[in-house]
């Protein structure tokens, strides 16, 4: 008889057990009160059932109680029912190991990782951004180009120096990159260029100002690229198998004066591609 009560105490207690807390707005408050970092607290909230309520009033009481904006975000989310990037790995399925999986953000969300402007790469994992290292690249300028296009007016060209013969990340084709550009700035104004490695550098010829592509002539190094909008400032870029294996950066805008005046230096956000 002791047996038997004993076996339906733990029936009834294994459920109880098991089962995970569920998070609230109140228990979103208590992590941050306690000082875990904004991305344990994203990555808590995309783990862990939830009931939440994502009113005005609640959320500007989340925000006073030091909520940033990737955990307003992720609470959005998690209350709609939708799969955030950041909790839905890469396809695995057999023929689809490779293929990144769809980005889907909540309005005016960043994607995990992406928090300042620049470049980033989607790294091994398939969930997290990762910024790219740039590099400084010194610039040397070249004969003035008679070129035009319904880009803009080309006002010259310019060959880039980079030290190294090989850039510090590597990645393997398909690869995905981030944009986030600062404010007033488009996509093409990033320039994504194929570097050519010599004995102990790297170079490229690039456009200063006006036109970014010229397949057949000396800006051969600068490469067609579709960005897709996929928030506020921020663009997503697919690199396919069809690239070749070598060195790549992407150059952005400068704020010099354009004309006869080019950057003596600038940075360069480089990775090598291999399949």
């Amino acid at each position: 008889m002791r047996n038997a009560v004993l076996i339906c105490l733990v029936l009834l207690l294994c459920p109880l057990l098991l089962a995970q807390e569920m998070m609230t707005n109140d228990s979103v408050a208590k992590l941050i009160k306690a000082g875990l970092s904004e991305d344990l607290v994203v990555t808590t909230i995309n783990s862990s059932p939830g009931k939440y309520d994502t009113s005005a009033s609640a959320l500007i009481a989340l925000k006073k109680a030091g909520a940033g904006d990737k955990t307003v975000a992720a609470i959005i989310l998690k209350a709609s029912g939708a799969t955030s990037a950041a909790a839905t790995p890469a396809a695995t399925m057999a023929g689809t190991a490779d293929v990144p999986a769809p980005i889907s953000l909540a309005p005016g969300a960043l994607p995990n990782g992406v928090d300042s402007v620049g470049v980033y790469y989607l790294d091994k994992t398939g969930n997290h951004w990762q910024e790219v290292p740039a590099e400084v690249v010194n610039f040397k300028k070249e004969g003035a180009l008679k070129h035009y296009a319904s880009a803009g007016v080309l006002k010259g060209e310019m060959t880039g120096l980079v030290g190294g013969n090989r850039g510090p990340l590597t990645l393997k084709l398909p690869a995905q990159f981030i944009l986030y550009v600062p404010e007033g700035r488009a996509p093409g104004e990033y320039q994504l260029v194929h570097l050519h490695a010599n004995a102990d550098s790297r170079e490229f010829r690039a456009a200063n100002g006006g036109i970014v592509h010229d397949a057949g002539g000396a800006l051969r190094d600068v490469l067609d690229y579709t960005p897709k909008k996929i928030a506020p400032r921020v663009y997503l870029i697919e690199m396919t198998e069809d690239f070749e294996r070598g060195e790549y950066g992407f150059l952005p805008p400068s704020d010099a004066a354009l004309g006869d005046n080019i950057p003596t230096a600038t940075k360069l956000y480089s990775f090598s591609l291999t399949h």
